[in-house]
């Protein structure tokens, strides 16, 4: 079907402490094809392409890009060779501005001064070209995770590569950024740049991709055209059983308001917002990017000061701007950056899942490591954590399995309201089941949930009333039997 591979990658083998992340993984892409890399969270995916683009190197293998043989030894040799990659976690350093980020380590000078104007003028054209309309001199501390995500996009499209791999590239964009983001992918694929494009979403590789690759636990699978195949067989090859499409609801009777929000207000990102939700509920909460979703849900738990209003759990008043006594009341927030906001990535697996929830296993201010240990067990277990042990550093997860253990965390803490601003960004889709699952779980138990999501199958298959958010305003709540995707869009729009 197409030319010889640009690049290959054969016996690729590498090994952390106590894990074989890839053993005899194989990769082959041709000169101007979208590939698909997929793979359950922890199938080796990121560390294969973390060998390719220099940040790890292979304990064996062999990688042949063009007519030679490489094995690079940094990112920046990466680069130099034409390989750029944009990774699953964000890599922008906050207090630099966003056209700083992206010409960063490239900046262009003129008798010892670096040029401002070009770097801004050329960052407003990459800019525009992802769709992002922030200022280039914007710090980047100021931008949401979407807005992150574009700027590392258009970081990546500065350098004249030779071959684009892409991680979870659209995990925290809208509809629109994706669109504009294919247009970009597909482009570059005309002009012969072959992009590695990695994504948990079916719709994402039927609408983008060439050719899929399937790995799991390390090894490759299988390798199919896109239009030869079925979303079926392709979960089939990842996790080697079937799994349904269909979000199951759990039908549970909502008792009495659990969460209450009165006129909670913040500047000029939350408008005075009232909610409240019932023990055994889902709320679910859309709304586009800069919607305020994100920024409800950090008032609520405290993360952020607000100028007005309440939160209530139970009978308890929480006095704001304190996720110490937010957590203390009962209330979990499971944010939607995990790596920066959610673990403490130099902490074992153990000790990120029972930070929240010491005194449970406190006698006489002292420990009980034996009973501490068992929880995270029976957590690490029950959510199917890929982990060498307890011990292992957070940081050597995948980030699906990073994701598994903040969620853990709120279990073991035993919390009364959870509120999970988008739970599955970057998991794959047996990942995405096992916490629908669990998330049934919590509600059957009398948990209130809130759930923000940017999944529309999500919101309409798992919530029982939907909060539309439109430029920190509270547009509408659609009880389920009201609830779909025309009207969601009608409100999270403003019309």
């Amino acid at each position: 079907m197409r030319d010889t591979p640009l690049l290959t990658m054969t016996g690729v083998c590498k090994r952390f402490p106590g894990v074989q992340a890839l053993q005899d993984a194989t990769l082959e892409v041709s000169p101007g094809e979208v590939h698909v890399l997929l793979g359950e969270n922890g199938a080796g995916k990121s560390t294969l392409m973390k060998v390719l683009c220099g940040q790890y190197a292979a304990d064996d293998g062999k990688i042949t890009f063009g007519d030679r043989r490489i094995a690079p030894e940094s990112p920046i040799e990466a680069e130099r060779l034409g390989l750029v990659i944009i990774h699953q976690e964000l890599n922008l350093i906050p207090g630099l501005t966003v056209a700083e980020n992206i010409f960063l380590g490239h900046e262009p000078t003129k008798s010892g001064f670096i040029l401002g104007e070009v770097m801004r003028e050329t960052s407003a054209e990459l800019l525009r070209r992802v769709r992002c309309g922030v200022d280039p001199d914007t710090p980047v501390a100021q931008l949401s995770v979407a807005e992150q995500q574009l700027v590392e996009i258009a970081r990546a499209l500065k350098e004249d590569a030779q071959l684009l791999v892409m991680d979870e590239p659209t995990a925290a964009l809208a509809d629109a950024e994706i669109e504009a983001l294919f247009e970009v992918i597909q482009g570059l694929a005309n002009e012969g740049v072959p992009v590695i494009y990695i994504s948990h979403k079916m719709r994402e590789i039927f609408a983008i991709g060439d050719r899929v690759t399937v790995m799991r636990d390390g090894h490759t699978v299988g390798t199919r055209e896109v239009q030869k195949t079925d979303v079926s067989e392709l979960i089939r090859l990842m996790v080697g059983r079937t799994i349904g499409e269909q979000i199951a609801k759990r039908e549970v009777e909502i008792g009495e308001p659990v969460l209450q929000v009165e006129g909670l207000a913040r500047g000029n990102v939350l408008s005075p917002t009232s909610l409240s939700v019932g023990a055994g509920e889902i709320l679910g909460v859309a709304g586009l990017m800069g919607s305020g979703r994100t920024e409800l849900a950090r008032a609520i738990f405290g993360a952020d000061p607000v100028d007005a209003g309440t939160v209530s759990v139970g009978a308890t008043i929480l006095p704001g701007n304190d996720p110490a006594a937010s957590i203390a009341a009962g209330l979990g927030f499971l944010t939607e950056d995990r790596k920066q906001q959610g673990l403490v990535l130099q902490m074992s697996v153990g000790e990120n899942i029972t930070l929240t929830s010491l005194d449970e296993f406190s006698r006489h201010g002292l420990l009980d490591l034996a009973k501490e240990c068992e929880r995270a067990r029976d957590l690490v277990q029950k959510l199917r954590i890929r982990a060498s042990s307890l011990n292992q550093e957070a940081i050597n997860l995948s980030g699906g399995n990073q994701q598994k253990v903040v969620l853990a965390r709120w279990l073991a803490a035993g919390c009364r309201v959870m509120l999970f601003d988008e739970p599955t960004r970057g998991i794959d889709v047996g990942a995405k089941a096992e916490i629908y699952e669990l998330i049934g779980e919590l509600v059957e138990s009398g948990v209130a949930v809130v759930l923000i999501s940017s999944e529309m199958p999500e919101l309409l298959g798992l919530a029982d009333r939907v909060a539309v958010m439109h430029e920190g305003s509270l547009q509408g709540v659609l009880p389920r039997t009201e609830a779909s995707q025309e009207r969601i869009m009608e409100l999270a729009i403003g019309s």
